[in-house]
C-alpha cells in the first residue's frame, strides 16, 4: 500500500506552526503607462495575479503615447494584485497602479496601508515616472526606483538614472528586468530594507 502523502510537505514554517503568523506587508508598484507594472507583478506572484486589463481603443489614441511600445494592446484600468512569500514568515502583497493620469484618483486608496512603493522607470521615457516620484515624496512613503531595462535600448547605470531623475542619495535605484523573477525579487528586497531603515518599528 502506498504511503499517504505528507500534508505538510512543501509548506512554510509559519503554515505548520500555528503560534506564528506571517508578517504581511503591502507594496505598491507604480510608474508611467506601459512601463512594466503588470509584468512585474505577474513574474513573481505565487498566486494567479489579478489583472484588470482592458483592450485599448481608438478613444485613447490621442491620450496614451504608444510610440515606444507599439505592440501594447491592453492597459490596466484599476490595479494588478499578486502575492509573494519572500522569507519563511514574510509575505508581500503587491498592488500595481494604473499608469495613465485619468486613473490617478485611485492612488490614494491603493497606497493606504502600504510600507513602500517601487517606482518603475523606462529610460526611453524617464519623464513618465516624475508624477509617481512626486506623489511618494509628497506623502512621505518610502520608495525605490526600479529601472526596467527593455531589450534593444541603451543600458544606463543606476547612478546615471538617479542623476537624471534627481533622486535623493538614500533612495535605492535598481536596474532590473520585470520579466525576470530574480531581478524583481532583488528590487522588492531593496524596497523592504529601505522601508525598514526609514521606519524600523
Amino acid at each position: 500500500m502506498a504511503a499517504e502523502p505528507d500534508a505538510e510537505e512543501g509548506l512554510q514554517d509559519w503554515q505548520t506552526d500555528r503560534s506564528r503568523a506571517p508578517i504581511a506587508v503591502k507594496i505598491v508598484v507604480a510608474g508611467g503607462f506601459g512601463v512594466g507594472k503588470t509584468t512585474l507583478v505577474g513574474s513573481v506572484s505565487e498566486i494567479t495575479p489579478l489583472r484588470t486589463e482592458a483592450l485599448m481603443t481608438q478613444a485613447s489614441e490621442d491620450v496614451d503615447d504608444t510610440a515606444a511600445i507599439p505592440g501594447k494592446l491592453t492597459t490596466t484600468v484599476a490595479m494588478d494584485f499578486g502575492r509573494i512569500t519572500l522569507d519563511s514568515d514574510l509575505v508581500l502583497y503587491l498592488f500595481g497602479t494604473p499608469g495613465q493620469q485619468r486613473f490617478w484618483f485611485m492612488w490614494d486608496d491603493l497606497v493606504r496601508g502600504a510600507i513602500g512603493a517601487a517606482v518603475m522607470a523606462d529610460t526611453r521615457r524617464l519623464e513618465d515616472c516624475f508624477p509617481a516620484l512626486d506623489y511618494f515624496e509628497s506623502c512621505g512613503l518610502p520608495y525605490v526606483v526600479a529601472v526596467n531595462h527593455f531589450e534593444g535600448t541603451p543600458r544606463y547605470e543606476a547612478e546615471d538614472v538617479r542623476e537624471a531623475l534627481s533622486v535623493p542619495a538614500d533612495v535605492p535605484v535598481i536596474v532590473m528586468d520585470a520579466r525576470r523573477r530574480d531581478t524583481v525579487i532583488e528590487s522588492l528586497l531593496a524596497l523592504v530594507g529601505h522601508a525598514l531603515d526609514l521606519t524600523p518599528e
